[in-house]
């Protein structure tokens, strides 16, 4: 009777987590939900006067290649908004006309915003613009008036009667990028091994009184500490894929994204790396100092080529450290994904020595892909200026493994080039960064492919999910016949779809531990027949797995299997079913890591003296 009581909590256990399976690929590192952003200087936040700006664009009659969200705000806006001043609408159209007449015609629609994302940055919070000064940035003088024109359409509009609404709807936005950018925060630092430096100090000149005569005033240094921030700002009308930085003072970085951005990829990265780094290369000022000729030198050689070079040396400095960190955190989560697949592949799908030895042949073909593509990366940051970035990145290299912080290590980094040395990386991996763009082009042209394929898988996953959703329900009305005839069927519709496979073991394994005779008495033939059942379709699910099949779903099969060997006392088998479904990993969604990890721990461990 223990026994029976034992098999169903186990497979009460099994259905439970079975429900939460979804088939997504799971990150590498998964932020956990207490992960407080602002402890590491990030804010997502809107702000109202870029929601007003970009508002007066759209009314302006600026067209924006928009995301789906984006064009529904602005329908609403079109909806809520009413201007009944088309003298003021020309007005607005017609600035930005000719603003965009005075700017070079290859300019995009997001470059000849970018000065208007500006403007709203330096805007007051009643809008009002600050003195018209040399000190403002040329492409913002440009735009500067505009900023009238924006007060005009925010009152007669009443703008700020519906703003509490747009505001909650760009808070809401910003929601939804919380997961994706803790992911982000989460790999860069994570990497890097540090935490942003998020206070700074200082140091200013102040006249005080005079401690031997208060008549009188000496000068004196006070230091005032300032808050390092990094804004991420979502805005509905921001053109897709357009991510608009912007560095504000010294200590706000602000970085403008549309919805649907992806964080592990766009330039969002770039910027928080840069945040990160600024403080870490002006703490190391004095070490650059002596470097900075020879720096200087290959800068005015690669602007020999491209005059729009910054000469400005600690720019360089910053740029190619930004930048390789960014391609070698990129081909390290890449070369950690691409082993993780192989090694699920080698335990479950590669059954005999050559398929093995095919899948380690494939994997080293894969990192090197990866080297050259970050070659290639590389190879183009230094022709637009970042001249150290090839040094940045072997540095890099060579501590991946070692636990290393950044901020410790970044001195010894500076203090051990020989600039000199970095003239001739381009001829040095001239043939690498051939086969990187050979290897990107490749991509490329198989990117159309691999969409079509992905819609097509989506599609099947969509309609065979519809399909075990009342199958569902007759397992859990413990109509275990009814469920196995239907799962049956569907097997013959998606045949070797390893979803059903494990389904079929769960109505065998949970009908094992219901098994009664006519005579309604426990029938443990029946309820051996019916476990065997389970473990031939969990052993199927495992065997039927292939690249695309959800990492949850094999963990739980190895997990199922694990239990039914230990409910029979084959103690080495079970301890093999656990072993392999942890070295799956702990999954975002799904899985049974913890329970698998439990179990591994509780049959390792040593027989308890009587």
């Amino acid at each position: 009777m223990k026994k029976v009581l034992l098999l169903v909590l186990v497979f009460i256990f099994i259905g439970n987590v079975f429900s939460q399976v979804t088939p997504q690929k799971t990150p590498a590192v998964v932020p956990q939900k207490s992960f407080d952003l602002a402890e590491y200087g990030v804010r997502i936040e809107p702000d109202k006067r870029l929601i007003i700006v970009m508002a007066a664009l759209q009314y302006a009659g600026v067209e924006i290649a928009l995301t789906q969200r984006g064009k529904e705000f602005s329908q609403k806006l079109k909806t809520d908004l009413v201007l009944n001043d088309e003298d003021l609408r020309t007005k607005m159209k017609t600035f930005f006309e000719r603003y965009k007449s005075r700017q070079d015609a290859k300019k995009t629609t997001s470059e000849l915003i970018a000065p208007f994302v500006s403007l709203a940055y330096i805007l007051g919070p009643d809008l009002i613009e600050p003195a018209r000064t040399l000190d403002l940035p040329t492409d913002i003088l440009e735009v500067l008036d505009f900023a009238a024109l924006v007060r005009e359409f925010y009152q007669k509009t009443n703008f700020e009667a519906k703003l509490p609404a747009y505001l909650k709807l760009y808070e809401d936005e910003g929601a939804r990028m919380k997961l994706p950018v803790s992911q982000m925060v989460a790999d860069l630092l994570i990497y890097l091994n540090t935490r942003p430096i998020t206070i700074s100090f200082e140091k200013i000149k102040v006249e005080i009184p005079d401690p031997k005569n208060p008549k009188k005033k000496v000068s004196a240094i006070k230091t005032i500490e300032h808050e390092r921030r990094f804004f991420i700002v979502p805005d509905l009308l921001a053109a897709s894929g357009t991510i608009n930085f912007r560095n504000i003072g010294s200590d706000d970085y602000y970085a403008i994204v549309p919805p649907n951005t992806n964080f592990s990829i766009s330039e969002t990265r770039r910027a928080f790396l840069q945040f990160i780094i600024d403080p870490l290369v002006l703490k190391n000022a004095k070490e650059i100092s002596p470097l900075r000729d020879k720096i200087k030198d290959l800068l005015d050689e690669r602007r020999k080529s491209n005059p729009n070079i910054s000469p400005d040396v600690f720019l360089s400095v910053i740029r190619s450290l930004v930048t390789a960190v960014d391609t070698k955190e990129i081909e390290f989560q890449k070369v950690q994904y691409a082993t993780g697949v192989a090694r699920r592949k080698i335990d479950t799908v590669a059954q005999t020595p050559e398929a093995k030895k095919a899948v380690s042949a494939q994997l080293a073909k894969d990192k090197q892909d990866f080297a050259d593509e970050t070659i290639m990366e590389l190879s183009e940051a230094y022709e637009r200026g970042a001249v150290l970035a090839f040094y940045f990145a072997e540095q890099l290299r060579g501590l991946e493994n070692s636990g290393f912080n950044i901020d410790g290590t970044l001195r010894d980094m500076i203090t051990s080039l020989d600039a000199a040395k970095e003239k001739n990386r381009l001829a040095e991996f001239a043939e690498a960064r051939k086969r990187g763009m050979a290897v990107r082009d490749e991509r490329r042209k198989n990117a159309a492919a691999l969409f079509a394929k992905n819609q097509q898988s989506s599609e099947k996953i969509r309609q065979l999910k519809a399909k075990l959703e009342p199958i569902e329900v007759l397992i859990k009305n413990k109509e275990f016949g009814e469920a196995d005839n239907q799962l049956r069927k569907l097997l013959d519709e998606f045949p070797g779809e390893s979803s059903v496979y494990y389904a079929l073991g769960r109505v065998a394994s949970l009908s094992a531990s219901s098994s009664a005779s006519g005579a309604g008495t426990f029938d443990e033939g029946l309820r051996d027949k019916r476990l065997e059942d389970a473990k031939l379709f969990y052993g199927n699910a495992i065997r039927s797995a292939n690249e695309e099949t959800d990492p949850a779903l094999l963990q739980l099969s190895y997990f199922a299997l694990g239990r039914i060997y230990e409910f029979y006392e084959e103690t080495p088998k079970a301890l093999e079913s656990y072993q392999k479904a942890v070295l799956i990993g702990n999954l975002a969604q799904g899985g049974a890591y913890l329970e698998s990890l439990a179990a591994v721990s509780r049959l390792s461990a040593p027989p308890q003296k009587p």
